[in-house]
């Protein structure tokens, strides 16, 4: 799970893939690691384990990977093609990418772009559909899917009710696959 946060992602898959999977948390702050790790002591994650580090270099062994998983943390990094790139290098052939972020459908206005509310909302980072399409594509992986959510604009309005900023961002389901 890239920026694994308090864990709550890590331990919804650490249910999923069983006692004899194995589940890895990355996050940048100690902070967070210290909260993940006390959340899975508290309810017993014995599969689960939480890594510092940054999305661009993810501490993880090469084609170690089955599933790469990450909810609205790559529209933070400035270097996507790098988180991409990571992705891929970490993943098994056949491993898959099945991440949930905001990505941009429209060019983002530059008021939008260097507001730090909305960069930390997790709004004001985000790339346009087609150059997160190319970014994967040239990293290496096929099947590319992106799928906008619709129905995200609703809570994006909240984080930004003084804007339209539905007008040029959604979240979407953005899969792909490492060719095995």
């Amino acid at each position: 799970d890239l920026g694994s946060g308090a864990g709550f992602d890590c331990f919804l898959a650490a249910r999923a893939v069983g006692p004899t999977g194995r589940v890895i948390g990355v996050d940048m702050t100690h902070e967070m690691l210290r909260k993940a790790r006390e959340n899975a002591d508290k309810n017993g994650f014995i599969n689960v384990e939480f890594r510092l580090g940054e999305i661009e270099y993810l501490p993880v062994a090469d084609h170690s990977v089955d599933v790469i998983i990450s909810n609205c943390v790559i529209n933070l990094s400035p270097e996507k093609h790098k988180v991409f790139g990571e992705a891929y290098r970490v993943l098994r052939p056949g491993g898959r990418l099945a991440v949930s972020d905001v990505v941009a459908t429209a060019v983002i206005p530059d008021e939008v772009k260097n507001d730090a509310t909305l960069l930390s909302c997790c709004l004001a980072g985000a790339s346009l559909i087609d150059d997160i399409e190319a970014m994967l594509r040239e990293t290496g992986f096929e099947r590319i899917r992106i799928q906008p959510k619709d129905e995200s604009k609703t809570f994006m309005r909240q984080w930004a009710p003084d804007s339209n900023i539905t007008d040029y961002l959604i979240s979407a389901a953005i899969e792909a696959v490492k060719p095995a």
